[in-house]
């Protein structure tokens, strides 16, 4: 189980809309979930902080230009980070979500946009009590 809310508790953002992470960035803090929020929107730049530093979660988007979700999860595999990953993407494919239970990192898969309800239930699923 993952322990949100210790002093050093760190989530990465990645995703290559810009206003995606800054939403998603406020609803973190705003939910008292973690101050420690690092946002890429070039995957590869957030693969290459991986690892110097791996994060507790990372929330992170399918659709991307340079290397998509899923190749991103192939190399944090080949790279044996084991940072738990939320999927938060516009993809509403039942084929997506089936693919996404095939990684054993992914704890979940939103739709975006996320919102205050879907931080709470993350919040409350994952916080040490």
């Amino acid at each position: 189980m993952i322990k949100i809310l210790e002093g050093n508790f760190t989530i990465f953002l990645v995703d290559d809309q810009r206003i995606s992470n800054f939403v998603n960035k406020k609803l973190i803090e705003v939910a008292d979930i973690c101050n420690n929020v690092h946002d890429f929107v070039n995957p590869l730049e957030a693969l290459e902080c991986l690892e110097e530093r791996q994060p507790d979660l990372i929330f992170l988007d399918l659709n991307m230009p340079q290397i998509d979700g899923w190749t991103f999860l192939d190399r944090m595999g080949k790279l044996k980070i084991s940072s738990k990953v939320v999927i938060v993407t516009s993809s509403t494919s039942s084929v997506d979500r089936k693919k996404a239970k095939t990684y054993p990192q992914i704890i979940d898969y939103y739709t975006k946009p996320l919102n205050k309800l879907m931080i709470k239930e993350l919040r409350e699923r994952f916080t040490c009590k």
